[in-house]
């Protein structure tokens, strides 16, 4: 075997399988691609899939039957997220973070693609055995986060909007109320932007009360979908109840002294767990 031509087909076949995460490739995609014989590939693949698992960036699938082939999971390694995690809480730990009302400025990192790239992939890492049709969020900052989230599940991007596009066609409204001003707020998603009785996962950056969370929950009930996770970039620890229990937090803030210029930041719950 020319071992030229084998690290020459494994590197395309690891940028393909990269590219398009959690597609099904036939065996024969890529034995017409290269033009060997099927046992060939399944043997490149053998090698992609030690590599893989070695190294801890993906889980190689191969799924059986005549319409079966293989397909691959981007994961954030054990490294990866111990360093991704240190990162984050001493950047978000800085005094020059705090704003008033107990908030932290995080609009450089949430915009960062290598940050929110990571961020991604480490909440398709903590939802690996889960499969959405769709990831939703609603306008504005959480857009970057659930847009590479989408991207490492290989679906569409939904955004909920505060006000209703004329561009967007027919779209159907709720109010809520918000969680940490108690303020009725409004918000609005296209009818044609998201199927009847699909399955999502929401995304949002932050999260305090949890009433944007709950009023994105009452909307997805209006389209009869199916909600398999929720996740925000960083909780609040105070409230501790919120008006939704069943997310995922990348990050808790536990506490913020803006006397003392103080941050008390922690990996979420998933950490142990994951871990």
């Amino acid at each position: 075997m020319d071992k030229s031509r084998r690290s020459e087909r494994m590197v395309v076949m690891t940028q393909l399988l990269s590219q398009k995460p959690r597609s099904l490739f036939a065996l024969n995609f890529f034995s017409n691609i290269f033009g060997v014989a099927k046992s060939t590939i399944s043997e490149d693949l053998n090698i992609l899939r030690a590599t893989s698992d070695h190294w801890g960036f993906g889980e190689l699938v191969t799924v059986s039957g005549a319409a079966g082939g293989v397909k691959f999971t981007p994961k954030l390694s054990l490294l990866e997220r111990k360093e991704f995690m240190e990162y984050l809480i001493n950047e978000l730990s800085k005094p020059e973070r705090i704003l008033p009302g107990g908030y932290l400025y995080m609009a450089d990192l949430i915009y960062n693609p290598q940050v929110v790239g990571r961020a991604g992939k480490l909440l398709a890492t903590i939802f690996k055995d889960i499969q959405p049709d769709y990831i939703v969020t609603v306008e504005t900052k959480g857009i970057p986060l659930a847009l590479m989230t989408a991207n490492a599940f290989n679906v569409p991007l939904v955004i909920i909007r505060a006000n209703n596009k004329v561009t967007e066609g027919s779209a159907l409204s709720i109010n809520y109320v918000s969680g940490s001003t108690r303020r009725i707020q409004s918000m609005s998603l296209a009818r044609r932007a998201l199927p009847t009785e699909s399955k999502v996962i929401i995304i949002d950056d932050f999260m305090k009360a949890g009433g944007t969370a709950r009023g994105i929950h009452d909307l997805m009930q209006e389209f009869r979908t199916e909600v398999l996770a929720t996740a925000v970039m960083v909780a609040t620890g105070e409230p501790g109840k919120k008006l939704i229990s069943d997310y995922i937090s990348i990050l808790d803030l536990i506490s913020v002294d803006t006397v003392n210029r103080k941050v008390i930041i922690e990996p979420g719950k998933w950490y142990e767990a994951l871990n």
